[in-house]
């Protein structure tokens, strides 16, 4: 009951922060699948990339985020009211995939960028291939997200 109270204003704050500083504009939501197990695959250009995610999408996400954010007490508290499942980089840790597979087997929907960093492409990163086990193990569809603009204040998003 208090993660819910909490991500519904935490959801409100963000919604109102990008419709007045960033003008946000949702194209294509009615894409998205409302029921079904679902990954969304987000291109992750900066920091604002999950929170435009998870309150445009139309549904409630569980984000695939690196451990280092739990460092971050204002990040951890954000990780824990929206449930992120955290993965340990380059370690052979099954934990976050097990949780992964298991919320895909219950239907629910996994936010996930398959660059693994932000602007991973332009970094010299390869694309990583969870995505396509988390897909092979579930059945689960994968629904393309970009975002576009927004890396300055009052620049459309």
């Amino acid at each position: 009951f208090f993660k819910a109270i909490c991500r519904g204003i935490v959801k409100g704050a963000i919604i109102a922060y990008c419709k007045i500083v960033y003008r946000m504009k949702v194209v294509g939501k009615e894409n998205i699948p409302q029921k079904g197990p679902i990954i969304i695959c987000g291109t992750h250009r900066s920091f604002l990339d999950p929170p435009l995610i998870e309150v445009t999408c139309g549904r409630y996400s569980r984000f695939l985020a690196k451990e280092e954010l739990t460092k971050n007490k204002f990040l951890k508290f954000l990780g824990y009211v929206f449930d992120a499942i955290y993965v340990k980089r380059d370690n052979k840790e099954i934990a976050a995939l097990k949780t992964t597979l298991k919320a895909l087997k219950n239907k629910e929907s996994i936010a996930m960028f398959p660059e693994g960093t932000r602007n991973g492409l332009e970094k010299g990163e390869s694309v990583k291939e969870g995505v396509a086990f988390f897909v092979l193990q579930t059945g689960a569809k994968v629904q393309p997200v970009g975002i576009v603009g927004g890396e300055k204040p009052f620049k459309r998003v």
